[in-house]
């Protein structure tokens, strides 16, 4: 067909298609579909809304893009445009290795010399839109560029102001949303930044930052609306970096957790703030001794065999006292997302510290007090302060001098023990491991010095982020590909498990080495795999468990032992290890294989036939 021929422009309606740089189209389309049912329930449009998922966020929304241009081709003035050959065959070699890595062969109607058109044929960019977008910025009211940061305090206005500009800026990779409200009213306001923002997608593990949870520690919360603003212009702008860290995580942004408290410093202004003055919320309140003590339930559990030591339930007694809205908000707010990894901003010292918080002699104000997790925590805190500049600063006189020898990283115990903090909250709660940065000495530095301070935490704050694919991560299903919620994930050797969330995927933090990691939930035999984690692995091993159900009577058995124990250490030779020995699973380096149940197809291929009658075999390579 010619890349012009006659056609009747209809509007565009296909949900996946919506950010299309057109809005018409015409029918049939490029395969010959005849109408938008035909194209909605036909695999080749199924597997566009799905791609992003598979492919773990590589190529978005490129090949989306590129495959709309041929479900649903662009139409103006009753033709039909083609869209640009090159553009085809620039991708394909890009987002090749991301198919190859799943087992799944490139898609036909993505044929470059099949569905699209040269230059010299009046052929356009699908992928215009996408590199236009800086173009058609609005001015800001000073007729600066839309990449200015303006390193300067932010009042609460100007904040919210700051980060709605920037969510509608990058619209199709970040938004804001509130997850309550302050004492006095404030929304607590969060921008997110992520390949799908608003959903959480399979696999993609999620991290949020917490700035100014005490109100006159102010560095963290400009450091946040800085990062937005960087996080948004570097998309935009085609960094790799950023666009391969966006499209791959789903990133919150909470710059103030207490506001009420900032305005309280801020009246008294940069240079003139006391030690304490803001730091509290409204009602007088530390923030960061309001959560529920868990930890003190934690050494009590950890004396006894055989018990679990995660995911420790709030106390009744704990609501009995005051509980702040923002403590509130941060708690329910956790229940919304399947965290895995977090920062809460300070200021006051120069160090990055981490769990426990509380000691676990409650007599001993300094006292070592690691978390199974202790060797995890540390490549965490390190990789925030390895690559801080002024943290790495070798002089003893300077803030922070006193942690030098410890690489500026102390466990949050030994440097001195409070009760009621966020940090063991998130690890004890939930599957979250969170750390603490103090950002320097001065909580309320004067505006000139808040650019040398972003220079100084860029490169941290990134960092940090991405250690969040460290370790590996996966899906537990049946055996009839259903994902399996809240099965445990159990690492021998270190008490404390995490748990698959709604959609059966989990991410398990771990150091490099090598790990049995055993799968579990009632009603389903365990399964068994070592995991090797490379040293330099950037990228998080692909490790997926399919569980078979146990017979009648091990049902009824695993039920009372759920009632009695729930064992965390897992004695050899439990349930299920004997009809099925453990599986080596050596992961290579980004490997992402799914063990089928049949052995021969590919693990995505179930979805597929489950969802559409139409079989897509040409998606099999073999």
């Amino acid at each position: 067909a010619h890349p012009a021929s006659p056609a009747t422009c209809v509007d565009l309606q296909l949900s996946s298609c919506a950010d299309a740089a057109y809005t018409q189209t015409a029918f049939p389309n490029l395969l010959e579909q005849r109408s938008r049912e035909a194209v909605e329930s036909s695999p080749e449009y199924i597997l566009l809304s799905v791609l992003h998922h598979l492919l773990e966020g590589q190529c978005n929304p490129d090949l989306r893009l590129l495959g709309c241009a041929v479900l649903a081709p662009r139409c103006e003035g009753s033709r039909v445009r083609r869209p640009c050959r090159h553009v085809c065959e620039g991708l394909r070699e890009a987002c090749q290795p991301a198919f190859d890595a799943i087992d799944m062969a490139w898609p036909y109607f993505l044929d470059c010399a099949h569905y699209f058109a040269r230059e010299e044929e009046g052929c356009y960019d699908p992928l215009e839109k996408l590199r236009g977008d800086l173009e058609a910025e609005e001015a800001l009211p000073s007729g600066l560029p839309p990449t200015f940061i303006r390193f300067a305090h932010h009042s609460y206005a100007q904040m919210v102001r700051v980060l709605k500009r920037t969510a509608t800026r990058c619209a199709q990779v970040a938004k804001t949303y509130s997850i309550g409200r302050s004492f006095d009213g404030k929304d607590l306001l969060v921008i997110e930044f992520s390949g799908r923002p608003g959903q959480h997608e399979l696999m993609e593990p999620e991290v949020k930052l917490i700035g100014n949870i005490h109100g006159n520690e102010v560095v963290g919360r400009e450091m946040l609306i800085y990062l937005a603003q960087y996080l948004c212009s570097e998309y935009l702008l085609g960094n790799p970096r950023i666009q391969r860290l966006i499209n791959t995580t789903r990133i919150h942004l909470l710059p103030s957790m207490n506001p009420d408290g900032y305005e309280v410093a801020a009246a008294e202004g940069a240079g003139y703030n006391g030690w304490t003055s803001g730091r509290q919320n409204a009602q007088n309140l530390d923030l960061n001794r309001n959560f529920p003590d868990l930890t003190s339930e934690y050494y009590r559990l950890a004396s006894i065999r055989g018990t679990r030591t995660d995911h420790i339930p709030i106390p009744e007694h704990y609501w009995w006292g005051k509980v702040a809205p923002e403590t509130k908000a941060i708690m329910k707010w956790m229940r919304t997302a399947p965290f895995v990894l977090s920062a809460s901003l300070h200021g006051g010292d120069l160090v990055v510290s981490y769990p426990f918080d509380f000691s676990k002699h409650p007599l001993e104000m300094k006292m070592f007090s690691p978390t199974p997790d202790e060797k995890m925590f540390k490549l965490l805190a390190r990789a925030y302060a390895d690559v801080h500049p002024m943290m790495m600063d070798r002089s003893e006189g300077r803030c922070g001098g006193n942690f030098l020898k410890q690489g500026s990283i102390i466990n949050g115990a030994d440097w001195y023990s409070f009760t009621g903090g966020m940090s063991d909250f998130n690890y004890l709660h939930s599957n979250c491991f969170e750390i603490t940065v103090e950002l320097g000495c001065v909580k309320f530095p004067p505006e000139e010095a808040l650019y040398g301070l972003w220079l100084s935490n860029k490169e941290s704050l990134l960092s940090f982020v991405e250690m969040v694919h460290r370790g590996i991560k996966g899906v537990v299903m049946d055996k009839f590909g259903k994902p399996v919620k809240n099965a445990r994930i159990l690492v021998r050797g270190i008490r404390h498990d995490v748990t698959t969330a709604p959609d059966g995927d989990y991410w398990r933090l771990l150091p490099p080495g090598s790990h049995i990691v055993i799968a579990q939930a009632p009603g389903y035999s365990k399964v068994m795999k070592r995991v090797t984690i490379p040293l330099r692995m950037r990228k998080a091993g692909r490790v997926d468990f399919i569980l078979q159900p146990l017979g009648a009577g091990h049902k009824k058995l695993s039920r009372e032992l759920q009632r009695t124990a729930p064992a965390s250490r897992d004695p050899l030779g439990g349930a299920g290890l004997r009809d099925q020995p453990p599986q080596l699973d050596l992961e290579p380096l980004g490997a992402r294989r799914q063990p089928s149940a049949g052995g021969s197809k590919p693990w995505w291929w179930s979805y597929f036939t489950s969802l559409s009658p139409h079989r897509p075999r040409w998606l099999l390579k073999y």
